[in-house]
């Protein structure tokens, strides 16, 4: 969890714990103590009903929603546009039982010797089986 997070929550959790847990000199909660009731969310400590709203507290409220507004409209400009330029250069392989096909060495950790000297692929193999779109099973050993 980000640190910073986790701290607020913990301090929050404390001052709650704190002040509605029964203290032995009153016999009463300190929330009982200066508001009458216990709250049980964090809501429930806010006041529901202000008095008045100070005009600059407004208008900057307007401003950040504007700009929320306009942060949503861009993020969904940007995932509409990654989206359609991984759908023009994305095409699914049309791959068939006993194709021929070439197997990608990077994730290989076993094979001995310089990085730099092996081969990007190994192959041709041939397809025995299709295991979903874009899943083989290849034939490496004859």
């Amino acid at each position: 969890m980000i640190q910073p997070l986790e701290d607020m929550v913990r301090r929050f959790s404390l001052q709650l714990a704190n002040k509605t847990s029964i203290h032995v000199s009153t016999n009463q909660t300190p929330a009982i103590l200066e508001k009458g009731w216990n709250p049980k969310l964090p809501q429930d400590s806010l006041r529901k009903e202000l008095l008045e709203i100070h005009p600059t507290a407004a208008s900057f409220k307007r401003m950040l929603d504007r700009a929320r507004k306009y942060a949503v409209r861009c993020m969904e400009d940007s995932f509409s546009y990654a989206k359609g330029k991984w759908d023009k250069s994305h095409a699914t392989p049309d791959f068939k039982v006993g194709d021929l096909v070439l197997v990608s060495t990077t994730s290989f950790n076993n094979v001995k010797g310089c990085k730099k000297l092996k081969d990007s692929f190994e192959g041709p193999f041939v397809i025995k089986a299709l295991h979903g779109e874009n899943a083989v099973e290849v034939g490496l050993s004859e």
